[in-house]
């Protein structure tokens, strides 16, 4: 008995990535959850063309904020990891301190050039001239933003995702209350000046300029928790450097080249991610303009793709996010202590638990999408669900490039990924503006070249994977099990809604009863498939219980292994 426990607490240091890409996943969820919710009453707020304001003032400032420091968790804990896993704590601190300056530093170049060059932006670049507000009020979070990527990446780099999982809610929660407040405010502000001016879609910019100050409320809010919790940990921090007795200190110049060489492949990869969303929206501005479209008319429709479809498309591709967050330094501990085997099984499990989560979401999407969109916004015309029905394999095919781009990260071969990107983009952007001159799909564009750009992704990066480490996809457990219970989930699912639409109606009950079944019925049958394993269970947070609970139902098949 003695043994197993040591085995198995062994083993729960062996793959604790999991379970702290669990709990960042389950934390990244809510945070989701929360930005669909309040986006409902925010986006009856601002309409379609507020949104389309909204919308496309977060696509350049998203940009922005990828120069300034999407980039540094993954860098700042790659870093860090490495010289954690050998002991240096002293220098893993200084990677911390450097790191830090550097994001002071080019953040506050990044959101002055922002804040200035706002108005240039908005109506030269993006088409849009009354997005200047937003884009604006929104350039101060690109400071904010870049001193907390660093206090995560070093937390995350030091194993634990818990700082970053609790601050994203409290961040979350706070930019949600202020969004709401702030579009409400100026919105009517920008309605009554409008009046004045003569210009009816001042209200709509007013109001999302006042819908973004929340993001930079919220971000603030973030911070100050993570500073919090770094002046509750600085005495075991400082007791940690004091028992560092490594000859070798990393000096500050050193440490800020490998960083910068370390994140600058990083922020390639991140930036074609990004760019994508804006050069889709600034080419479909442009393309609808020329083909005789009002700005009203497209502002419109972008509303609805930036508006609804893409936060219910994020939801469930933040759990890859997570996990693709908690493998690079696992991945990058593994790897330099050269262990071949427990590369590959890293690997394979998180390339399993991502598809295991994005398959049902994907037909979960496909079969109520219409009944989601009148839920969640009441909106149920046919443009939202059926961007919803096309776009829902969105979810597999960028959770698992997602995915994929990490694990080529934690393997170091970090210029992977942005080589891949660039190319997936060049052929994505030909396909965008194919589908919008010759064959006229108007929004629907936007989505199908989405799906373009993910396929190539996934195909180069898989077989990146394979050449570096040989590692090969086990189709059988990754694939086809998942499959076979999300085809059941899905049915099972539209007859439910079906049925009790028929019978007592509403746009409430049917649905939210609907969903219920298909998450149990998903979790009974991936279960008794074996698409987990009772190693995969064991690796959740609270694992042994959940396993345990699993047994007692006769939930678990003979294990495989």
């Amino acid at each position: 008995m003695g043994d197993t426990q040591a085995n198995q607490r062994k083993k729960t240091r062996g793959e604790d990535y999991i379970a702290q890409g669990s709990i960042l996943a389950v934390a990244v969820v809510i945070t989701k959850i929360i930005g669909v919710v309040y986006r409902i009453p925010l986006t009856n707020i601002l309409g379609d063309e507020g949104n389309g304001f909204y919308g496309y003032a977060y696509q350049v400032y998203a940009i922005a904020l990828m120069l300034s420091s999407l980039s540094l968790p993954t860098a700042v804990s790659k870093l860090v990891s490495v010289r954690m896993a050998v002991g240096q704590r002293r220098n893993a601190f200084r990677v911390f301190l450097c790191s830090l300056i550097f994001a002071v530093s080019v953040g506050i170049i990044i959101s002055l050039a922002i804040f200035l060059g706002a108005g240039a932006i908005s109506e030269h670049m993006m088409k849009a001239p009354f997005s200047v507000y937003a884009l604006k009020v929104l350039s101060p979070g690109l400071l904010i933003v870049a001193v907390m990527a660093v206090l995560r990446g070093y937390f995350q780099g030091l194993g634990t995702m818990v700082p970053t999982a609790v601050s994203q809610i409290i961040e979350q929660i706070i930019n949600a209350v202020v969004s709401i407040v702030g579009a409400s405010v100026l919105f009517g502000m920008g309605s009554r000046a409008g009046e004045k001016a003569g210009e009816e879609l001042l209200g709509p910019a007013y109001g999302a300029a006042g819908g973004t100050l929340g993001t930079v409320i919220g971000a603030a809010a973030g911070l100050l928790f993570l500073l919090f919790v770094l002046w509750i940990f600085k005495g075991g921090i400082r007791r940690q450097i004091q028992r560092d007795h490594t000859k070798g200190k990393e000096s500050y110049s050193h440490i800020l080249k490998i960083l910068v060489m370390t994140a600058i492949p990083v922020i390639f990869s991140t930036a074609i991610y990004n760019i994508n969303q804006i050069l889709d929206l600034t080419v479909f501005n442009h393309i609808m303009d020329a083909q005789g479209f009002t700005e009203s008319e497209y502002m419109a429709l972008q509303g609805i793709y930036t508006g609804k479809y893409d936060p219910l498309i994020n939801v469930p591709m933040s759990i890859p996010y997570a996990l693709s967050t908690s493998i690079v330094p696992a991945l990058t501990t593994v790897v330099m202590a050269r262990n071949r085997k427990k590369t590959h099984y890293q690997i394979d499990q998180t390339l399993r638990l991502t598809t295991i989560i994005t398959l049902p979401s994907c037909v979960g999407f496909l079969v109520l999408a219409s009944p989601l969109m009148v839920l969640l916004y009441n909106d149920a015309g046919k443009v939202p669900a059926q961007l919803l029905m096309l776009g829902s394999v969105v979810i597999i095919l960028y959770g698992w490039s997602t995915i994929t781009n990490a694990v080529l990260q934690g393997l170091n071969y970090l210029s992977s990924p942005a080589k891949n990107a660039a190319a997936a983009l060049v052929v994505h952007l030909g396909a965008l503006v194919l589908m919008l001159t010759v064959f006229k799909l108007n929004v629907y564009a936007l989505v199908g070249s989405n799906i373009v750009f993910a396929v190539i992704m996934c195909v180069l990066n898989q077989r990146k994977i394979r050449q570096v480490c040989g590692f090969r996809i086990n189709i059988r457990r990754t694939f086809v099990k998942p499959l076979i219970a999300s085809a059941i989930m899905g049915v099972i699912t539209y007859a439910v809604h079906f049925g009790l639409h028929r019978l007592i109606g509403g746009r409430v009950i049917p649905t939210v009863l609907a969903i219920i079944v298909a998450v149990i019925v998903y979790g009974v049958l991936i279960l008794k498939l074996g698409a987990l394993s009772e190693k995969d269970i064991q690796a959740l947070p609270m694992g042994t219980r959940i396993l345990r609970g699993c047994q007692a139902l006769k939930l678990m098949p003979p294990s495989e292994e």
